[in-house]
């Protein structure tokens, strides 16, 4: 009688903490504008993929509304966190819009200060 084993998959569910957080883009010219913009950043790695542009971070990243502007010739005021929304498709990690910038955090516990939590145990 043979015996078979099955192989170890390698999308097992793993729930450890990535340390990592990211968006994805629209594949299309703003898009490619934000993902040129963020690849320029030393705790960013940017996937270009047939339909879709990947953007991760460790830690922490911040885009940065006025180097958007910049890189895409336009006035000041242009990017905002309302154009960043209509080409980001999804997120993981916790996101907060400023007046000049979007940030991902990928610990929870680092925007708390941004989100009014209090890290303080209940007595």
């Amino acid at each position: 009688m043979t015996t078979f084993t099955t192989a170890e998959s390698p999308f097992k569910a793993d729930n450890t903490a990535s340390g990592k957080c990211g968006f994805t883009l629209m594949n299309n010219q703003v898009g490619e504008i934000i993902a040129e913009v963020m690849s320029t950043k030393d705790n960013v790695v940017v996937t270009p993929l047939p339909s879709m542009i990947r953007v991760d971070a460790t830690g922490r990243m911040d885009v940065i509304y006025s180097e958007i502007d910049e890189a895409a010739g336009e006035e000041e005021g242009w990017f905002s966190s309302a154009e960043f929304e209509e080409n980001m498709s999804t997120h993981y990690g916790r996101m907060i819009h400023e007046d000049d910038r979007t940030i991902m955090f990928a610990n929870p516990e680092d925007a708390a200060e941004y989100i009014g939590f209090d890290l303080k145990a209940l007595s």
